[in-house]
């Protein structure tokens, strides 16, 4: 059987006063999840680097320029089923500027970290809360 393997990176932006940027989701281009809030990002395209895509969504999705030093704080398989695999690598990283959203989302703003700690299960994007669940990424 063959298998289709997509990798996605997503990338937890931070500005210079502490706090994250998050994406609401439009439910007309995300009909599975809904309305949830999640961080910016999307799937790579082949033979380019995974900084260079990362740079790529942010640009797309809220234009602005990502920094050069960001981290890696996680992988997931983020889907296993026949015939496709999904892997997701999560990022932390820094901007500077006030974002303006695309027409995927419905609106994007910032937060604390305790605020995104409170978020329950139905706001907020099933694996990027399973990260801040388990402590995968810390304030």
């Amino acid at each position: 059987m063959d298998i289709h393997l997509q990798v996605g990176v997503k990338v937890l932006l931070k500005n210079k006063e502490g706090k994250y940027l998050l994406v609401r989701r439009s439910p007309e281009k995300y009909p599975e999840v809904g309305p949830k809030w999640d961080i910016v990002g999307g799937r790579i395209d082949p033979g380019t680097t995974l900084l260079e895509n990362l740079k790529r969504e942010v640009k797309e999705e809220v234009n602005l320029d990502l920094k050069d030093e960001v981290r890696l704080v996680a992988a997931q398989d983020i889907l296993r089923v026949p015939g496709r695999h999904v892997v997701r690598l999560t990022y932390v990283g820094a901007i500077d500027g006030e974002p303006k959203i695309d027409g995927d989302h419905l609106e994007c703003r910032w937060f604390s970290f305790g605020e995104i700690k409170r978020f329950s299960d139905k706001e907020l994007d099933t694996y990027f809360k399973e990260l801040i669940d388990t402590g995968a990424i810390i304030e």
